[in-house]
């Protein structure tokens, strides 16, 4: 009983977790060297309606990796313009302890491992091959593979190859599994009908800033600075994080600490950074070229129905950004959560689950497949934490921050602890 996960970022190590728990065999395929993709620079978590969320996925029985970036937190119960009680965990001690975990529960990883051909007949996928020529067999496959780039699409849809921590020079672009399959994917666009969206923050080298700002970042872990009037680059309409395109993203750099200092802007000319009291040495960690631009995503969702089966292949599931319009570390594991449960389960001869709409997982995942089918739909961005989704949560009065009503909210449902 094998199941085969084909990226390693947050929903693909969710997606072996949960798969995992259930007591199949699980190999997680990473086309780098590292895991976690874009959480290796990450960071922001419990923000907003992502509380609701995360203590949701902890009654459900999929806690575990909420539990190591809590166990991992350089600052808890923070608040910054926009969102509350926020948890921001540490970027060089979350993927080594997600790794190790990963590991002692028996998962196999196989890194350098980019995905390029399948074996399928009837619709049923047989085995999965990677560039250097190994194949994969398996019973019930995963594409957790993302949507961001590769460099062609950045070059194309956005400022050209920004150097990002998902380094398609050096391993190769993402390749969809998915897109494999011959299945035709959706595309995301912007407000203004163009396609894709770009990531919305970077990282700064925090020893190449003030030691004033240092010092509020270590003790307070969020730092607002100013920006001159002549100094303002207005990129709010262009990022995927929809959630941070509020007036005070524009008019501040919006520091958080997460080991080094995420600045809240896709990107931001360095020449005019350097300008700004503080920021005179500031330096670019992530990516290198964060002066000129960032990583594109969105430009391949998987078709799906709400257990995150996709649609036209017997065997796949999809997971995080692969399975729609969903912003976030949050929203990556609790999809993957749900991808690599069910995925054990057709393995093992038993039937998906589609968790209810009680539930704001449940109904994130339903919402957003319903919100995909229309055309403005596919202009929007999802995120517990902000813009629509958020909003829709306050609607329906399911966003708190009181555990016990999150955890009766899921007993009620008849799922505490489904998926241990």
């Amino acid at each position: 009983m094998e199941v085969q996960i084909v990226g390693g970022g947050w929903s693909g190590c969710a997606a072996a977790i949960a798969a995992r728990k259930q007591g199949v065999s699980v190999t997680l395929h990473e086309r780098t060297d590292l895991l976690l993709g874009t959480g290796l620079v990450g960071g922001i978590m419990r923000n907003n309606g992502r509380f609701t969320a995360t203590e949701e996925a902890i009654a459900l029985g999929g806690g575990d990796l909420f539990e190591i970036t809590d166990r991992n937190a350089r600052h808890r119960d923070i608040d910054f313009p926009g969102h509350k009680h926020a948890t921001l965990y540490d970027i060089s001690s979350t993927p080594p302890a997600v790794t190790n975990y990963l590991l002692s529960i028996g998962v196999k990883i196989v890194y350098h491992s980019r995905i390029e051909k399948l074996v399928m007949t009837n619709q049923t996928i047989h085995a999965i091959g990677c560039k250097k020529g190994k194949t994969y067999a398996g019973d019930v496959f995963i594409d957790a593979t993302g949507t961001a780039g590769p460099m062609a699409n950045c070059k194309k849809y956005g400022n050209g190859c920004a150097m990002c921590i998902l380094r398609c020079p050096s391993f190769g672009g993402r390749v969809s599994l998915t897109g494999l399959t011959g299945v035709t994917e959706l595309v995301g666009k912007k407000s203004s009908g163009a396609i894709g969206a770009m990531s919305g923050s970077c990282k700064l080298f925090k020893e190449s800033l003030s030691p004033e700002i240092v010092a509020e970042l270590n003790e307070k872990g969020v730092a607002l600075v100013p920006v001159p009037h002549a100094l303002i680059e207005d990129h709010l309409d262009i990022k995927a994080c929809q959630q941070y395109a509020l007036a005070e993203f524009r008019d501040n750099i919006v520091l958080l600490d997460t080991g080094h200092a995420k600045l809240m802007s896709p990107y931001f000319e360095i020449e005019r950074l350097q300008q700004i009291p503080g920021l005179e040495m500031a330096r670019y960690e992530d990516p290198y070229s964060g002066g000129q631009g960032n990583s594109m995503r969105f430009f391949a969702m998987a078709p799906r129905d709400n257990t995150l089966a996709v649609e036209g292949v017997n065997n796949l599931f999809c997971a995080g950004e692969k399975a729609g319009l969903l912003v976030g570390h949050t929203e990556a594991i609790v999809t993957g959560t749900l991808a690599g449960y069910n995925a054990a389960r057709v393995v093992k001869g038993l039937a998906p689950v589609e968790l209810p709409r009680s539930l704001v997982i449940g109904d994130a995942i339903a919402f957003v497949r319903e919100q995909m089918q229309t055309e403005k739909g596919l202009g929007l961005k999802f995120t517990f934490s902000g813009s629509v989704l958020f909003e829709r949560m306050k609607e329906q009065n399911t966003y708190t921050t009181d555990i016990p009503t999150i955890r009766q909210r899921v007993e009620q449902a008849g799922l505490t602890g489904v998926f241990a």
